[in-house]
């Protein structure tokens, strides 16, 4: 598969999807959301691809929407923005957080509006050190969308959310680690051999149960303790019917390491 603004390829059970405008920091563009959208599915649907590792060229990640591509003069009228929100970013977020296969974003750069929320919507977080994440929407009259309402505050709570949300101030990948908002901040150049790293590791592993594992934690968000509980339970009723389940027991048992094939 190619493309004008992403560059895709699999290897090894690895998708490696690359924000590919780095002339405007990998900012997003309605064909860009379409090229997106395109990928997305194709990881969704092979089951070859076990794991998804996002990241950008250049010297940025993604600074969010290329506002130079959305219609905002008084000619055509007032812009409808949630247009854009509903046809094209909700879908990818949702479609990156219910995705039932790992997915690892490795931030080579500045992360900024709708990228830094791209970033929060992935499973697993690195971040170059010269890395950061910044909250715009304040400083345009808007309000952080993609998720960006909703997984912020879950990944360093609501005080340092608001701070961030309200102010619009940079945050280094250091202290997003330190926060707990992302997985590890790594040297510049270890970023992308670490991020592959964990990638080919976890697409050697047990995918439907770590997609399983993806689908309990985000819904837990929602639950009783009570139903999370029986959650458990029937997920792990299913699983204990799985390939890879009799897989692991047996390469326990045997002392070997297991192969897994992810069903």
């Amino acid at each position: 598969m190619t493309f004008d603004n992403l560059l895709f390829q699999v290897e090894g059970g690895v998708a490696r999807l690359t924000l590919n405008r780095p002339q405007t920091l990998n900012s997003f563009t309605t064909a860009m959301h379409e090229e997106m959208r395109s990928v997305l599915r194709e990881v969704r649907d092979q089951p070859a691809i076990r794991c998804l590792l996002i990241t950008g060229s250049g010297r940025g990640f993604c600074a969010g929407q290329d506002l130079g591509d959305r219609t905002v003069s008084g000619q055509s009228g007032p812009a409808d923005l949630g247009d854009s929100v509903e046809r094209y970013y909700n879908p990818m977020i949702r479609c990156i957080m219910t995705l039932p296969k790992p997915v690892i974003c490795a931030v080579n750069g500045v992360a900024a509006g709708a990228g830094a929320s791209l970033a929060l919507a992935c499973d697993i977080v690195l971040a170059a050190r010269s890395a950061s994440f910044v909250q715009v929407f304040c400083k345009i009259g808007l309000v952080p969308d993609s998720g960006g309402t909703w997984n912020l505050p879950r990944a360093v709570g609501l005080p340092r959310a608001r701070g961030l949300a309200l102010l619009g101030d940079k945050l280094s990948a250091e202290q997003a680690e330190s926060w707990g908002m992302i997985w590890r901040c790594v040297d510049d150049d270890d970023l992308l051999p670490e991020a592959l790293r964990l990638a080919r590791h976890l697409a050697t592993q047990p995918t439907r149960g770590l997609g399983e594992t993806k689908r309990l934690l985000l819904e837990s968000a929602g639950n009783s303790l009570h139903r999370q509980l029986e959650l458990e339970m029937e997920t792990m009723r299913a699983l204990g019917r799985s390939a890879d389940y009799r897989e692991g027991v047996a390469a326990f048992l045997e002392k070997r390491a297991p192969n897994f094939t992810g069903e």
